[in-house]
């Protein structure tokens, strides 16, 4: 039976279909054949990576079928990319087929090694989910933890429960991984926040909510939520954990009972020591988070919860924060020119997390645009309004933003840009300085994702730390 299948099961007799020629598909593919299933991969793709990729997998005796636009082929499961849409023609004929249908996560899971699988500290979340993974993983490793970071964050989840042996994984999970996840129990979990994110995938906020409550189910020891934001702690309410399974939260405010929390600059715990109804353990400071923006000292509080839900002491807490290093394009700061701060955010790529960019800078001149994925700008405009000093334009759905700007803002000085090549940063950078003051920060925080214009959002973040070490060296050439 399908819904038996684990490590140790004899897989020769099945025929799995997997939906996606990616890293993650990719990876699926290789460990079926290793435990011996039959496997064909699908792909509406077949540029150069999808050519090289099924080539390998052709020489251990896979079908790979790229640029596949037909039904489901017929077989007794199937895996799916997180980029398929749960209303793709290739899920909805398996399903009415009553073929099964799993992502990534819930393989992985199953192919866990059967003696001593390391537990899974999972992680979801609309903004800040790869940040907190990665502080995470830093923090199990300086508490003595022979840890991974991996799933969405890049790093390969069937691999690494494959191929290696830790202790303990911190996994970064995406809405669209969730869908198809039926077996997972996490150690511990946490989601960070929701804000509309998604929705040209799930096809409305309801059901990227009901995704992201999946991350719950099933959660063994700690179900942490971020106290500052109710539609996290809704999401703990009602779902169906482990018996014994604590509700944890993080706030950056003064933490309650069962908490972690902010306390005279101090990140501290009481949640995880013995007298939590009379004091709290002091974890770290704030200023070991780098950058210690307000999200991201409450990513760095998710963590430490996480963390702490698993053992790791307080002064390894610190000494993870410390030794941290950010993943580039998440509020980098590239370079001070003549007084004005330039920081990108190319990873910020939806309303929520441009927002929460904005309002940790007093004036900001907005660089923003791309493909804005069916979201509205009108309420980050309202909130952001008096942290703008002007609003420049980029990409497909520009006028989407601007409208929301003229509209909502309409004091702020606003330029579109209408060029489509990835040189029209140089220009933006450009234009950026003429409108910023001294003390100001020019915030790349699109809002949108890059893929209208750009590789991805890196790339996006790369061109425009380009372009402003060519004007600071513009600058600096001229005042010799």
């Amino acid at each position: 039976m399908i819904t038996g299948l684990r490590r140790d099961s004899d897989w020769s007799q099945f025929h799995v279909v997997v939906a996606g020629i990616g890293v993650a598909g990719f990876a699926c593919a290789d460990a079926l054949m290793q435990l011996g299933a039959r496997v064909t991969v699908v792909d509406s793709a077949d540029g150069s990576t999808q050519l090289e990729r099924a080539e390998v997998l052709r020489t251990l005796e896979a079908e790979v079928l790229l640029g596949y636009s037909s039904d489901i082929p017929d077989c007794d499961l199937l895996i799916v990319s997180p980029g398929l849409r749960p209303t793709h023609r290739l899920i909805t004929t398996a399903l009415a087929a009553g073929i099964p249908v799993w992502g990534e996560l819930e393989l992985a899971w199953r192919l866990r090694p059967m003696k001593s699988p390391a537990p899974w500290l999972v992680i979801t979340g609309t903004n800040g989910k790869t940040t907190t993974t990665m502080m995470l993983e830093s923090m199990l490793r300086a508490g003595g933890f022979n840890a991974v970071a991996a799933g969405n964050i890049g790093t390969s989840l069937v691999d690494v429960v494959m191929h290696d042996s830790y202790e303990v994984i911190a996994v970064e999970v995406g809405a669209p991984q969730l869908p198809f996840v039926e077996s997972m129990s996490p150690h511990s979990a946490a989601c960070l926040n929701i804000a509309d994110d998604h929705l040209d995938h799930f096809g409305s906020k309801a059901a990227y909510v009901a995704a992201k409550a999946k991350i719950f189910e099933r959660t063994q020891l700690a179900a942490v939520y971020n106290a500052d934001d109710d539609a996290t702690r809704i999401l703990v309410q009602d779902a169906e954990v482990v018996e014994g399974c604590r509700a944890i939260g993080f706030t950056l405010g003064v933490p309650g009972i069962s908490m972690l929390g902010v306390v005279d600059e101090a990140l501290v715990d009481r949640a995880f020591i013995p007298n939590r109804q009379d004091v709290a353990q002091e974890l770290a400071l704030v200023t070991d988070v780098q950058p210690n923006a307000p999200h991201n000292v409450a990513n760095a509080l998710a963590a430490a919860a996480l963390a702490r839900s698993f053992g790791v002491p307080a002064g390894a807490i610190q000494q993870g924060l410390r030794t941290f290093e950010p993943a580039a394009h998440r509020i980098a700061q590239v370079a001070m020119v003549a007084g004005v701060n330039f920081v990108d955010d190319s990873k910020a790529t939806n309303t929520h997390a441009a927002l929460t960019s904005l309002l940790a800078y007093p004036k900001v001149v907005w660089l923003a645009g791309g493909m804005a994925k069916g979201q509205d700008f009108a309420e980050l405009v309202q909130q952001a309004r008096a942290h703008l000093r002007a609003v420049i334009v980029i990409g497909v759905d520009q006028a989407v933003i601007a409208e929301s700007v003229s509209r909502h803002a309409p004091d702020v000085p606003l330029l579109s840009m209408d060029r489509t090549d990835t040189g029209v940063m140089r220009a933006v950078v450009e234009a950026a300085m003429g409108f910023a003051k001294v003390g100001d920060t020019v915030l790349l925080a699109p809002g949108c994702a890059s893929w209208d214009m750009f590789t991805d959002y890196g790339h996006r973040g790369q061109v425009f730390a380009d372009a402003v070490h060519e004007l600071a060296a513009a600058r600096a050439g001229d005042q010799l």
